[in-house]
This record gives structure tokens, sequence and C-alpha cells, in this order.
């Protein structure tokens, strides 16, 4: 039994040396035309690296002919389905340019987003793949408007846009925690000119009522009164928009304390 393992094994062997020997005499040989023969059926049979070795050096060769089309765009599959997405990306977006009235760029040009979008990392990280990908689908649905593809893209682009603003919500939220006043104020400021229609709103106008009244608590006689005037300003944006809000009646006895803290200032100033 071990004697015909040890049998079987010296074939497997034999078998894949003389493989590997036949491949290294295609590389070097001029017959193009069996090149290529042997890198679609490489490719057929999902074995992308000798598949992209026989493509790139055929590539110089084809450039100018009707099969050259064909190897670009493939090289580009090939990257693609190995997950080398960054290079693939770069293959489609070339195919594209060369080839920008080929039946195959819509797929590459869309393809080349997919590429960013599944790169695109967890929220706590740097985000420029994201941005990449956002711009890769837009650049996508401007050249392909009737493309049964757009309603995907904007989707995703939907779904990259939601984790840059939770990912933006995130840094003011960590401002409101640290007791950054200012930084905090700011940064909620830009958040919602930049989000009108932020989830994130209600929480917000809550957070900034107990940011300006800690604010005006630790702040100089002097700014007090403005900055507990801007907690009532922003208590009231949140009991006028969101009149059922939970976050009312969690507010009232902060408020409370607004009110008799700006009436004690009033009752200073007249005496």
């Amino acid at each position: 039994m071990l004697k015909n393992r040890f049998f079987l094994l010296i074939i497997i062997c034999l078998l894949g040396c003389a493989s590997c020997s036949k491949y290294r005499k295609l590389l070097k040989s001029t017959d193009n035309e069996a090149k290529l023969r042997a890198a679609l059926a490489y490719y057929e049979k999902k074995n992308y690296d000798r598949a992209l070795q026989l493509f790139d050096v055929m590539q110089a060769y084809y450039r100018t002919k009707p099969e050259g089309e064909q190897i670009a765009f493939l090289t580009a599959e090939c990257y693609f389905n190995k997950q080398d997405y960054v290079i693939a990306s770069g293959y489609y977006r070339r195919f594209v340019s060369r080839y920008p009235f080929s039946k195959d760029a819509e797929e590459a040009m869309y393809k080349s987003g997919i590429c960013y979008y599944r790169i695109s990392p967890k929220m706590t990280l740097d985000q420029t793949d994201t941005y990449r990908c956002i711009s890769e689908f837009q650049d996508f649905i401007d050249a392909f408007p009737q493309s049964p593809l757009v309603a995907d893209a904007n989707a995703r682009i939907d779904t990259l846009r939601t984790k840059l603003e939770d990912k933006e919500y995130d840094i003011c939220r960590l401002y409101f925690k640290m007791e950054e006043f200012q930084a905090a104020i700011t940064s909620y400021e830009a958040f919602l000119r930049e989000h009108p229609t932020t989830k994130y709103r209600e929480e917000i106008l809550s957070n900034m009522v107990i940011n300006y009244y800690r604010y005006a608590e630790k702040s100089v006689q002097g700014k007090q009164r403005e900055r507990y005037e801007l907690a009532l300003e922003k208590y009231n944006t949140l009991c006028y928009v969101y009149p059922d809000s939970e976050y009312i009646a969690k507010l009232e006895p902060t408020v409370a304390k607004i009110r008799e803290k700006l009436e004690k200032i009033k009752l200073n100033r007249t005496k």
C-alpha cells in the first residue's frame, strides 16, 4: 500500500515537472497564437497566475490588434478574481481609457468601483479608499447613466456615505464626552451643515444643550449668560423640531437649572 502511494507521488511530481517545463517553453515561444489559446484555457480553469503571465508577455504584440481588447479586459479580471483589488481597479480604468466604446467598458468601470468597495475599511480606520470608491461609482454613473447597474452603484454610495457620516459623528461625540466644549460645538455645527437630514440631529440638539450648560458652568462670569442662552436656544429648537422627543423630559432638570442661573444673572445685574 505504501509502495503504491510512493509511486503515485512520483508520477504526480513528474507530471508537474513536465507541465512546468512545457509552460516555461510556452512563455519563451514566439508563437503568440499558441500563447493566447493557452492563456484563455488557463483563465477558464481559474489558474489566474499563469494566465496573467501569458497575457503580460502578449500585451505589446496584440496591443493594436482586435485580441488586445480581450487581453486587456481579462488581465483586469484576473487581478479581480485574485482579489488584488487596487491593481484590478487600475487595469479596469486603463481598459476603459483605451477602449471607451468596448462592450465591456460599462462592466469594467462598474467593477473598478466594486474593487474599492471591497477594500473600504471598517469605520474606525482611515477612509481614503471609501472616498475613492464613491468617486469611482460616481464616474461610472456619469458615464453610463442608463446602465441597469446604476441603482446598485447608488445604493452602495449611500452605504458608504452612511459609514462616513457615522465616523464623523463619532468624532463629534468624542469631543462631547471629553468635555472639549468649543471643539464639540464647532464639530456639531459643521456636522449639521454637512448632513442637514442626519439621523443624529435629535441627539445632537440634546447634547448641545448639555454641552453649552457645562461650558457656561466652567466659563468666566462674563461669558456665562451667552452660553446659558445658547443652551436654551438649542433646547427650544429640539422641542420645536421633535416635540415628542424622549430627550425633552431628560433635559428638564438641566433646563430648570439653566433658567435659575439666568434669573440670578439678571437679578445681579439689576442690583
